[in-house]
């Protein structure tokens, strides 16, 4: 027997899970001409025998994915007069009217305002952009730190972070299994501004660099497993150290010291058989904040910031095996923190201020130009960083969010993304441990910050 069903002219506005449980062999179900805004994912289960079906002239703005997935032979269905919102959410509907044997007579987007009355049917399923990322609180440290700096060693995963409060450098060891940052080791370091780790000829070193008390280099020794002080670092040179950076050119290792003192100098150290030596005395006397490593062009250069002049750009001379001056970044006075990134071919570099507005700027063959500038009062820290093909910066605040910004290629410019609530950060560092992407957040003022970068499709 034809079983046939009618709901409709009522005052209908949900229909939920299982509501038509127990008529089998049901084969026609007219629901029209009411006002019913949703559908629930369950709604049509059981009804194994429908073959028509109309939900036509209702207030029908999304339907739950896969809704029509139990009706094995239907063969009719009318979805007319529905105000659908083509978005994400229905994404899956375009997929199934491409693969169904259903005749389905056209049914028309009535938003967003691109699609506004174009057939559900001729949309492509690239003109849904569905796919976005967040990030979400993965691991709260309970301590504060100043630096944080992911490496490799014997294969394992580990991030050294400076911790003046707690008079220590501290080693974590990424756990596989649990997924989070666990205690490995610490170095005393009584107030501790940076610590920087360099695994060089399979050796480990941690630069540590105090703003009292001299500065130092230990080693993991694998005989004893400990770290073991090899040596004191000039305290002539370095009194306030700032700021270190470690690079490889042509072979040899280095490592420099951005020094904040009136009377220290800003200094490279060079690796040999027995250990780091002084190489060069670079930019005496002025309150350098932070140094940059940068390669373009096979061109190693450094890149020196400093609250008393616009940042000096160093470039490396092979004959000499010296960094020679070679000028400045513009008129940028007084930037904190200098860091860079690539996108496409292009480089650029990010300049931070406390007071007054950040910068990004890109290197056009001799000198920088202006692409973009971001309010930051209070903003010791201003850090781009890349997860996958997405480029990232992080703008941290003393007084307010640490906001997120993403880059747009075809604007080149970075628009807000996220703000993430870190007191006073002053590193953001991304960290890619196996199949988790993190970003950790050292707190000056409060606990340290892990996050975890999530890809999210918005159409499942």
């Amino acid at each position: 027997p034809s079983l046939c069903s009618l709901l409709n002219s009522n005052k209908f506005t949900l229909i939920g899970d299982n509501a038509f449980a127990g008529l089998s062999h049901l084969q026609y179900l007219f629901i029209e001409n009411n006002d019913i805004q949703a559908l629930s994912k369950a709604t049509f289960r059981g009804l194994k025998s429908l073959t028509h079906l109309s939900l036509a002239n209702n207030n029908l703005q999304t339907l739950p994915r896969d809704l029509f997935k139990p009706l094995d032979i239907l063969s009719d269905l009318d979805l007319r007069g529905n105000t659908l919102a083509c978005d994400c959410k229905i994404k899956w509907l375009v997929e199934w009217l491409e693969n169904t044997n259903t005749t389905v007579p056209a049914v028309f987007c009535s938003t967003p305002g691109q699609f506004e009355g174009q057939r559900i049917r001729d949309l492509a399923l690239g003109d849904f952009q569905c796919i976005t990322t967040d990030f979400v609180m993965h691991q709260v440290l309970p301590f504060q730190a100043v630096s944080a700096e992911p490496f490799t060693y014997a294969s394992d995963l580990y991030v050294a972070l400076a911790q003046p409060s707690a008079s220590s450098c501290s080693i974590l060891k990424w756990d596989y299994v649990e997924r989070k940052l666990r205690d490995f080791d610490r170095i005393p370091a009584h107030s501790a501004v940076h610590c920087k780790p360099i695994v060089a000829q399979d050796q480990l070193y941690v630069v540590v660099a105090q703003l009292f008390g001299g500065s130092y280099i230990y080693r993991w020794d694998t005989a004893v497993d400990k770290f073991i002080k090899i040596q004191d670092i000039d305290s002539q040179k370095i009194r306030k150290p700032n700021d270190i950076e470690a690079f490889q050119i042509d072979g040899d290792w280095y490592f420099v010291i951005a020094d904040s003192s009136k009377a220290g100098s800003t200094s490279l150290y060079r690796l040999n058989q027995n250990g780091f030596y002084s190489h060069q005395a670079l930019h005496a006397w002025h309150r350098d904040t932070d140094v940059e490593y940068v390669e373009n062009d096979g061109k190693p250069r450094l890149i020196i910031s400093s609250s008393s002049q616009a940042p000096i750009i160093y470039q490396w001379n092979r004959a000499q095996k010296q960094f020679v001056p070679q000028g400045e970044v513009g008129e940028m006075l007084d930037v904190q923190m200098v860091k860079h990134f690539r996108a496409k071919r292009d480089q650029f570099l990010c300049l931070s201020r406390y007071i007054g507005d950040s910068k990004v700027v890109r290197w056009e063959g001799q000198r920088f130009v202006e692409v973009q500038t971001l309010p930051s009062r209070g903003s010791m820290v201003m850090q781009p960083f890349a997860v996958g093909q997405r480029q990232y910066l992080a703008l941290g605040s003393d007084f307010s969010f640490t906001h997120v910004y993403l880059w747009e290629e075809e604007k080149q410019k970075f628009a807000k993304f996220q703000e993430l609530s870190v007191q006073a950060p002053r590193a953001f560092r991304a960290v890619p441990a196996a199949d988790v992407q993190l970003l950790l957040a050292p707190s000056f003022k409060a606990n340290t910050l892990v996050y975890r970068h999530v890809v999210v499709d918005l159409s499942l």
